[in-house]
């Protein structure tokens, strides 16, 4: 038995033509327009709305300590919200442990995963030493990306220029992808430290003592690093004009750079750090909200391909015991929010919906571009023979409201709460099963139905 989607406008990352597909063994298997229907095949009926790729978020942190989304809980909503593969940031190690002790045990935790996924260990100043022997290690098991950090020097994350220079030569050698936190970090503690000190506390000093100008120093210091190395980068959450002009000058100059934003600050500005604390400590992140006129630079830079990747940056730090830590003094909220369950969604509605990018467009930011550079293409990613059958059918016409009180994830705001947004999913297919229909999730049985991802060196 087969399941045929008929009369859809299927959307790939350069057509969008009506046809309807053959998804068998958990494969795309045919494409036609006109396609026979067996006797016991089951019907998907998609008559005015389209055919995606399942999104790919390679930018969420399921299961850190302190956070609302474990990887159960995480994935649910993920693929709630449109998303049929996740790539998990793997913390540092806890003391007393290697690298690969690890991410043994955060692969091990990860198996309770409802989509595919797979794992990208951050590698931090204590291991790096250790990680330069490393790389040929983890591309056996599947890894072909890692995270560093340019900033957060007092949380243990921050590695130093002459480690990131060791580092992305050993990944340029074995054609691995660095995504990284650009901040001039020690700039910025200082910044933050003086700002403290005037007495300047509120949630608004967050994004003014995180100047525009740090980003894109540390974006141009990685990239010119990258540059020397021959490696991959991936310049991780572009907020701004600034940096993202960098990322366009190393591109032209040959560097392997590439962007990835994300949809808050394609959507939100600073003005949304000058409210009241329960509403502005939710956008605490970094680098922070920008300015507004930020925000056309960024879709433009979709539309060019500077910004190649969009990703959540996932991290549900719940309110209540969360943010309300640093009521007093901003530089004590911990930083971060839910976002895998809207991505999709609010894409579509400010950039397909709302004219700023096409349906092509949009598939290529939101599953093929991230495909290819995560290793994981030509098996996600796309609509093909051959490629899983990881599928999202959207109705353009029909519209929802987000609201914390409908949601998944597992945090206790919605960032975009009261927001309504055109296009709704009707039915999510992971590997060519149903697992949402309507908004529902229909797996909540199949604990750990998700595969984990062995991804390949970028350059094959």
């Amino acid at each position: 038995m087969s399941l045929i989607i008929k009369n859809g406008m299927i959307v790939t990352a350069s057509d969008v033509f009506k046809a309807d597909m053959k998804i068998s063994g958990g494969l795309i298997e045919e494409i036609s327009c006109s396609m026979v229907q067996g006797e016991n095949d089951e019907i998907i009926d998609a008559e005015g709305q389209y055919v995606l790729a399942g999104g790919i978020d390679p930018h969420v942190h399921f299961g850190v300590p302190g956070y609302a989304d474990d990887f159960r809980d995480g994935t649910r909503a993920a693929a709630a919200g449109g998303i049929t593969t996740i790539l998990n940031f793997v913390e540092p190690p806890l003391p007393g442990r290697t690298l690969m002790e690890n991410f043994s045990m955060w692969k091990d935790m990860a198996k309770d995963s409802y989509i595919d996924y797979g794992l990208q260990p951050i590698i931090n100043e204590e291991h790096s030493e250790e990680a330069l022997s490393l790389m040929p290690e983890l591309l056996k098991e599947g890894v072909s990306t890692v995270k560093l950090f340019m900033s957060a020097r007092g949380i243990g994350l921050m590695v130093s220029d002459a480690n990131l220079y060791r580092i992305l030569s050993e990944l340029s050698k074995n054609h691995m992808l660095a995504t990284v936190h650009c901040e001039n970090g020690d700039i910025i503690d200082q910044i933050v430290k003086e700002t403290v000190e005037k007495g300047n506390t509120s949630t608004l000093y967050h994004g003014l003592s995180r100047p525009e100008a740090m980003e894109a120093e540390a974006t141009n210091r990685i990239l010119s690093i990258a540059q020397v190395t021959g490696a991959n980068i991936r310049v991780a959450h572009v907020s701004c004009k600034q940096a993202m002009d960098v990322i366009e000058a190393a591109q032209e100059r040959g560097v392997h750079a590439y962007g990835e934003t994300c949809a808050h600050y394609l959507t939100k500005d600073i003005t949304d750090l000058d409210k009241d604390f329960a509403y502005s400590s939710r956008f605490i992140c970094s680098p922070p909200l920008r300015e507004k006129w930020n925000q056309d630079a960024l879709w433009k830079g979709i539309k060019k391909g500077i910004l190649s990747t969009m990703g959540s940056d996932h991290a549900p730090v719940p309110y209540k015991d969360g943010k309300t830590k640093g009521m007093d003094n901003f530089s004590k909220i911990p930083n971060g929010g839910p976002g895998v369950e809207d991505m999709f969604s609010i894409m579509y509605h400010y950039g397909v919906h709302e004219g700023r990018i096409t349906l092509p467009e949009f598939t290529r930011i939101l599953s093929f571009n991230t495909a290819k550079l995560m290793g994981i293409y030509p098996q996600k990613g796309v609509l093909q023979v051959g490629a899983d059958a990881d599928i999202v059918i959207l109705d353009p016409n029909q519209t929802r409201t987000i609201t914390v009180d409908k949601q998944y994830q597992k945090c206790d705001y919605n960032a975009y709460e009261g927001t309504t947004v055109y296009g709704v999913i009707t039915h999510v297919l992971s590997r060519g099963e149903e697992i949402v229909r309507d908004g529902i999730f229909q797996a909540e049985e199949q604990i750990g139905r998700g595969h984990y991802l062995y991804r390949k060196p970028i350059a094959e």
